[in-house]
């Protein structure tokens, strides 16, 4: 009876030092390199709409918005993922000296397909719960008009609100800034209401 060969697991250290050099992106769990997925029109207009819009709010501020090219780390579970947004404000906090690994997000955005959606709920929302400095989590549909926000309150639980119309105004008072869901999906195509 043959037997496989066990797969060894990867520790952060030897991910990081592959992915600094990959020409794809791939996120770490527990030991293991998962590669990410390409995405569609809708989803990388939805997320340029987002960086110009709170971009221009926050253009005078110590905040940056950042796409899906800045690698967050999850320190108590040694987690690496990319966020399809980030924002941070004030003092930034980055794992090393290379200064492509943000330890500490404000707000957080993800964009929702049919095959990240689950994942983005739950496990991926589970997991951002754990990096301290995250106030705000906001889920955004890119077949639908349909954006959900999380806020977490001073008793570590999360305050849950959604809008479902373009004249709706989502506002982050973590970071003193409001997005329109009209701006949201400006030249998105097939979006329903």
């Amino acid at each position: 009876m043959s037997t496989l060969p066990k797969r060894s697991l990867l520790t952060p250290e030897e991910y990081l030092a592959i992915e600094r050099k990959a020409e794809f992106k791939s996120e770490y769990y527990q030991g293991e390199m998962l590669a990410m997925a390409g995405a569609l029109k809708p989803h990388n207009l939805i997320v340029s709409n987002v960086i110009r819009v709170l971009g221009n709010q926050l253009l005078e501020r110590d905040c940056n918005v950042y796409p899906s090219d800045m690698r967050i780390k999850i320190k108590k579970i040694e987690k690496y993922t990319y966020p399809d947004v980030t924002v941070t404000c004030g003092k930034e906090i980055f794992e090393d000296d290379y200064v492509d690994t943000l330890l500490n997000p404000i707000v957080i955005f993800e964009i929702l397909s049919h095959c990240t959606e689950a994942r983005d709920r739950g496990e991926k929302f589970q997991h951002y719960q754990f990096i301290e400095s995250l106030v705000e989590y906001i889920l955004i549909a890119q077949d639908r008009i349909r954006v959900e926000q999380y806020v977490r309150q001073s008793d570590r639980t999360w305050m849950y609100s959604q809008y479902q119309n373009l004249e709706d105004i989502v506002k982050f008072e973590s970071i003193n800034c409001g997005l329109s869901l009209k701006d949201i999906y400006v030249k998105v195509p097939n979006v329903s209401g």
